[in-house]
């Protein structure tokens, strides 16, 4: 592991530490990992140098919208390949809250996500994506079970 040395301000260094307690870290050097991790999956993204990603997509939708669910269903099993799983919750009587699971090459699940969260109905449309490289696992063993399949490593 390198070891780096910064130099900060006062008032700085007080929010800094400050923002950490807050957010539970246990010392600086984690939550300077954890900025640069993010600035860095950032910078990826925005350059497209993140082919592959896993993502979160959550939205809420008015389930008396007319065929709204159909529609969801519908774009979710034309991109089974990209869904991974989902998760569904009744906010009230009107409104749900879903949460798919994604994993695919990036600029396909961006495009699934902008077609979803147009669909007229659909609220608060938020995607969330993870850089990951992609290999395909030779067959080995996970517990008691023979597996061949993609694993995902965040890249950071």
């Amino acid at each position: 592991m390198d070891r780096i040395t910064i130099s900060l301000d006062e008032s700085l260094a007080q929010n800094f530490d400050k923002l950490i307690r807050e957010r539970g870290y246990a010392n600086r050097s984690e939550a300077v990992r954890d900025i640069i991790r993010r600035l860095l999956e950032t910078q990826r993204l925005e350059k497209d140098e993140a082919p592959h990603c896993v993502a979160i997509l959550s939205y809420v939708y008015d389930h008396h919208e007319r065929h709204l669910a159909e529609r969801l269903t519908s774009l979710q099993h034309q991109a089974h390949d990209l869904v991974v799983s989902s998760m569904h919750v009744h906010l009230d009587h009107d409104n749900c809250l879903e949460t798919l699971f994604l994993r695919g090459h990036t600029k396909d699940v961006r495009a699934f996500a902008e077609k979803l969260s147009a669909e007229r109905g659909v609220r608060h449309g938020q995607l969330n994506l993870v850089p990951v490289e992609m290999a395909q696992a030779s067959h080995h063993h996970h517990d008691r079970f023979i597996s061949g399949h993609v694993h995902s490593r965040p890249k950071t």
